[in-house]
């Protein structure tokens, strides 16, 4: 099991919708490879999933650490090479 307590956290729940995943591609971008963050939302973020499958495809890594039903978190990392 990864140790996420070093990982740092981008809580999104109090930004603004259409702010939201900009910020999460941000905060990914700035990681350097083989670093993760971890992702707190006020739902299941499946559709950012899909955003990263087709934008970035094998650079990235999601890993659900809560699944609701009020907070997900999640650990997105940027692959390393």
């Amino acid at each position: 099991m990864t140790d996420t307590t070093s990982d740092p956290r981008l809580d999104v729940r109090n930004e603004p919708p259409a702010r939201r995943h900009e910020l999460i591609f941000e905060t990914w971008a700035a990681l350097t490879p083989g670093t993760a963050f971890v992702l707190v939302n006020d739902h299941d973020p499946k559709p950012l999933y899909y955003q990263f499958e087709a934008e970035h495809t094998g650079q990235f890594s999601w890993d659900y650490l809560v699944s609701g039903p009020e907070e997900w978190q999640v650990r997105i990392g940027r692959s390393a090479g």
